[in-house]
Parts: structure tokens; sequence; C-alpha cells
């Protein structure tokens, strides 16, 4: 295998595991309070062997001559100057040291080189080569703590600030670090809805007290979607375009609707992909594009999910195995018949094409896949978003656990790691709670009746009611929408796509909340006041698990109330403790 070959394939590894190593890393380093309490225990003996071994030892067939050479290149590169870009680096070089120590001994200095140069930037050293001790196969351990020593003890070793050798500019980095990591993840949290949803849609996430059912004298805080400026009744307050979709199981492949933007479409005219495991139909080359982007190279297609100029050719019995795991998923996926399982797929591998898209030039990114702006500022991915929205619990079958991850294994080695059962639970449960139905006009009447029990039945956000919708979208600002059976606003897909128009029913002021109906709340032709009442408050109930007390049902009420007494829905463990909902 040639030098460029080797390269090339390293690095279409490495991005896989990039995504499961950064996330996992990140995530641990900013909450597990035992985790950091671990480290600090940790740092007085590291750095003692960091002093035991300054004269360079035997790594294999790594000679003296070898690092001077590795660490003179590493000494030439320029390092990322804004926070922003050093986190980007960070993340990126520990996950290619990650995948070159698997690869064996030849990949041993080129890997302790990734992880040298993460250590040049990262703003507490000494934690990070406690942490390198722990994980990193000790050969390649040994090599950074050589390529560290080096660097102290050289006599070219560059002077200044900007310039210093590795223990004098970890010292630098440790006098400059503004805040701990607990201080940087509730910065994260807290800070966020300064800059989210943005400007210029409109509205504001505000954080209200209500009263706990049944329990008077009694409240808990919840979020809200408000107004910042005045509407007139049929004012369009913003339009939004959902981070995923997913259209029916029953309109798939047919031709009649976009895989992507769920247009219809006529069947004539309709771009079918050759070897789309979903048989998706595309109205236009852009949602094509788009499509291949975002999820559908990486879930249920044999291209690369890497740009040609980094990927190689992959070996037949990859392409086999990579074949047969999406084979298995899209099958699934169809006897499922839920847009759930979906949405998660894609919300994962549009994850993926966010982070690969920093590491990769723009002269060699896919056609297709504009940036995704979502806030004012701020350096959030869509896990942020997603992690502070409320969802159900609920447990994922093993057999589609298995099957994504799967997937995602074949596609991209090391990206299932990031599938834990706990993960795709919350995944799972956030797009069942959060999802809106698209639909056009009145809604569509063929889509096949549920065979399920009422109770196992999958719901969507869908004001004339889930069976009229020929698809399910997922929206980042949308999900902050609270239902009411006497909704202040509508959401309309006008436009004729899944791009979802939040309408104003009524005159609203400034500050007022936005709420719309996750159901249909309409009486019925022969239905009575208390009977369409128990309706949609039972659909409520088994779509979201929580008693509606809007105005109307209270206004409505006989003194008998269906489902749990409280909200079931959960947030996560770190939305809760920071922001006290």
């Amino acid at each position: 295998m040639t030098k460029t070959s080797t390269v090339l394939t390293v690095t279409g590894i490495a991005v896989g595991s990039l995504l499961a190593y950064a996330i996992y890393f990140d995530y641990k380093r900013r909450t597990d309070a035992n985790f950091r309490k671990q480290l600090r225990k940790d740092k007085k003996r590291v750095a003692k062997s960091q002093a035991s071994s300054e004269t360079p030892a035997s790594s294999g067939s790594v000679g003296e001559d070898d690092l001077k050479t590795a660490l003179e290149k590493v000494r030439n590169e320029e390092v990322p100057a804004s926070p922003e870009e050093k986190e980007k680096y960070f993340m990126s070089q520990v996950g290619m040291g990650e995948q070159l120590s698997a690869q064996g001994p030849a990949f041993h200095l080129a890997a302790a080189m990734c992880f040298y140069r993460a250590l040049r930037v990262y703003p507490s050293p000494v934690e990070l080569i406690v942490i390198y001790e722990k994980t990193v196969p000790p050969p390649v351990f040994q090599l950074v703590m050589q390529l560290t020593n080096m660097d102290v003890s050289s006599p070219s070793s560059p002077a200044g600030t900007g310039g210093q050798g590795t223990r004098g500019r970890c010292a630098w980095l440790i006098v400059r670090r503004p805040e701990s990591s607990v201080k940087l993840r509730n910065m994260r949290t807290i800070g966020y809805y300064d800059c989210f949803p943005a400007k210029s849609m409109n509205v504001a996430v505000k954080t209200i007290e209500v009263p706990v059912n049944g329990q008077p004298g009694t409240f808990t805080k919840k979020k809200v979607l408000v107004c910042t400026k005045d509407f007139e009744p049929g004012d369009i307050i913003y339009k939004e375009d959902a981070i995923v979709t997913a259209l029916d199981m029953d309109l798939q492949g047919k031709g009649t609707h976009c895989s992507y933007c769920l247009r219809s479409m006529d069947p004539s005219t309709a771009i079918r992909p050759a070897s789309d495991r979903l048989n998706s139909t595309y109205c236009s080359s852009e949602c094509q594009d788009n499509a291949k982007t975002y999820s559908e190279t990486l879930l249920f297609s044999l291209e690369s999910p890497l740009p040609e100029a980094l990927a190689p050719a992959l070996p037949a019995s990859v392409t086999a195995t990579r074949d047969k795991a999406q084979q298995a998923f899209a099958e699934y996926l169809q006897k499922s018949g839920k847009a759930a399982p979906q949405l998660v797929a894609r919300f994962i591998a549009r994850q993926v094409s966010a982070e690969t898209a920093k590491m990769i030039p723009p002269a060699l990114r896919a056609r297709g896949g504009s940036d995704l702006v979502l806030t004012d500022g701020g350096d959030y991915t869509l896990y942020d978003h997603l992690e502070r929205l409320r969802y159900l619990e609920v447990t994922p079958s093993e057999e589609e656990t298995k099957l994504l991850k799967e997937v995602l294994q074949s596609a991209l080695p090391g990206l299932e790691q990031f599938v834990t059962e706990e993960r795709h639970a919350t995944y799972l449960g956030g797009m069942r709670y959060n999802a809106f139905g698209v639909y056009f006009g009145e809604g569509r009447d063929d889509k096949p009746e549920p065979t399920e029990r009422p109770e196992d039945v999958e719901k969507t956000r869908t004001p004339c009611g889930t069976q009229k919708q020929v698809g399910a979208g997922f929206y980042a600002v949308s999900s902050y929408l609270n239902h009411s059976c006497n909704p202040s606003t509508r959401p309309s897909f006008n436009n004729g796509t899944a791009q979802l128009h939040l309408i104003a029913n009524r005159a609203l002021k400034a500050g007022d909340e936005l709420t719309v109906a996750y159901v249909d709340v309409s009486q019925k032709e022969g239905e009575g006041i208390t009977d369409a009442r128990r309706r949609r408050r039972m659909e409520v109930v088994r779509g979201w698990r929580f008693p509606c007390t809007c105005e109307r049902c209270a206004n409505e009420s006989d003194g008998v109330d269906e489902g749990p007494a409280n909200d079931e829905s959960k947030v996560s463990e770190v939305v809760r403790k920071v922001e006290g909902v």
C-alpha cells in the first residue's frame, strides 16, 4: 500500500470514531464529578511519573532521531488561536490518535504525535496526561511522554508564551484558563438561551412556574415559547426548516412524495437513486444532494460517507457487510412503520455530517448540506439542542439498537460506540415527544389504519390528527411549543414542503405564550362537549403522557380526568440540576 493510500485509509477510519470519542470524552469531563475528583487526586502522581521519565526510553522500533524529527514537525505546525478552533483541533487530534493507536506498532509514533498535538492546546495538560495514562496504549503513552520531555529539555525550544516548550506552555495555559470544566458546562447550559432561538425567529424561550396537578400550593418549572413582538391573526410568526424528516413508510418508494422535503409530486418526475435501501424518491437534485449529505449516504447507500478525495475504494467484503446491515435496518423500519426510529437514525447521521464537515476543506465537501444556523452566536452542536428538550421514557427494542449500531459500524468503524442503550432511548423518547406531523391542506385520507393497541400507536404533534400526515419532522424551535386545546398558533405547511410556518390564531402581544394543538381538538359532528373533551385528552395522554391543564379543558370539566395526575415526560439530569426544570 502506498503512503498516500495509507494516510487516506487512516483518515477515513478516524473520522468515524471522532464523534463517539469526542462526545463521550467531553461529556465525562464536563458532567462527572467523580471523574474530575479522581483527576485531581492523580495530578501529583502524574507529575512524579513525568519527572522520572526525563530520559527517553526505547519504544519499539522508534529511535531518538525519529522522535526528534517528529517533534520538530509538530513544533513547526501552526496552533489554532481562538478557543473554538482549539476545541475542534483538540477533538480531531484525540480521535485520530485513538484510531492510529489501534492500527499496530507501525502507527504508534503517528498516534503519539496526534495525542501530543492535543496536549499543546488543552487547558489543563496535567489532567489530560492522567487521562492518557489510563486510556492510551502504554507504548504510545511512553512516546507522548518522551516527546514532552524532549520538548522541555531541547535547547532549541522556542521561548515566549507563543512558542515555549510544553511544560512552560502548560503552566501558561493553566494560569490563563478562564474557568473550570464545571463552570464551563454551566455556562454552556445557562447561556444557551441567550443565543437560542435566533432573534430573527421573533420568539424566545422562557421559564415559568406552573401548579402541580392535584397538589395545591405546589409549583414546578417548565419552558415555554413566547413571541417577542405583536402579531395579528393570520400573521406568520416564523418559518422553520426541519433538522430531520421521515416520510411515512406506506408512501416510501411510491414516488408521490419527496423523501427529503416531503413535497407532493408526480411519480413520473421522481428522481430515484440506484442504490437506496429505502427506495427513496426526490423532487429535485437539490433535495437528493441534501439527503445524501445529511443521512442517506451513511444509512441507506453504499457510497462512501466521506469525500472521494479522502475515501479509498472499500474492499468487497466491507461493502457486502455494509449492504447486509443496511438491508436489515431498512426492513426493520418498513416493518415497524414508525417515524421515530428513522428520525433518530437520521439525526445521528446529521450529527456525523456536521462533525466531519469541520474536518474537511470546503473544496472537498459534497454538494448540498448548507450549515444549519439555529443560534445567534455560540458554538452549539445538534446534541446541545436535543439535550435540553423534554423526552418520553421509552425502551427501544434490542433489535432496533443492534441494527442501528451495525449500520453505523459498517459505514464508519467506531461510530457505533456512540449509540449506547441509554442514549438511544433518550433520542427515541425525544423524537416521540417533539416530532411534528407534516400535512398539506386538510391532510390525507388514505393512511392505513393502525393495528396496534391505541396506547401503542405512534403520535406526532398534528392538529388534524396523526392519520392525516404524510411524514414527520423534528424542529429545534417548534419543539418548545406546548399543547393547548385552545391554541394561540397553528403549524402550517402551505409552501408544500416540510418547512413549518407558525401562524397566529388570534392577536398576540409581545410576551404571550405560543401554543399549538398536538391533537385534533375540534368537536366532531354528533359528538358532545364531554365526549370531545375526553377524546382529545385521552389522545394527549397516550401520545405525550401528561394531563392537559389548559383553560378550555378546565372550563369544560365534568370532574372526571383521564390519564396520569402529573406530566411523566423527562428532562436530562444536567438540565434539571442547572436550570431547575
